[in-house]
């Protein structure tokens, strides 16, 4: 009997460990700097990213991340005002200092004006090389 009850202690602690931070610690004077793609345009590969980043977000707490969320291809889609549904999260998101990147050779090549994104996104030359940058200049790079 005692075994079991030692066994089941044990597997609780194990189901309730918690992730152990590398040093230095995430905070606001040294936040985690995050950035994720998004390069599909289905509903599923856009919202995978946006509740990826959210998930982040919850875990540090805001104040402890710099995020960038950069869309080319056909993720482009994921900042088009039209599409509302999408529209809402990535707002939402904006409103804790994400910052959402379009790549402007997507929009050149799929005749998207600036006006069709939605306000607050930022508009680079090319998304792969905003992404090339970032992971060379030490941010994390999270493919979903």
């Amino acid at each position: 009997m005692k075994r079991i009850l030692m066994t089941i202690v044990m597997m609780a602690g194990l189901l309730g460990a918690d992730t152990e931070f590398a040093e230095p610690k995430p905070s606001i004077d040294n936040p985690r700097q995050i950035v994720f793609c998004i390069t599909e345009g289905d509903d599923e590969a856009i919202h995978h990213v946006l509740s990826s980043a959210n998930n982040v977000l919850k875990f540090y707490g805001p104040e402890n991340v710099e995020m960038r969320i950069v869309a080319y291809y056909h993720g482009i889609r994921a900042l088009l005002k039209k599409e509302k549904e999408i529209a809402v999260r990535v707002d939402a998101l904006m409103q804790y200092d994400v910052e959402f990147v379009a790549c402007g050779n997507t929009m050149r090549t799929k005749k998207i004006d600036e006006k069709e994104l939605i306000d607050g996104t930022e508009i680079v030359t090319a998304g792969i090389v905003e992404m090339i940058e970032r992971v060379k200049s030490g941010w994390t790079y999270i493919k979903p």
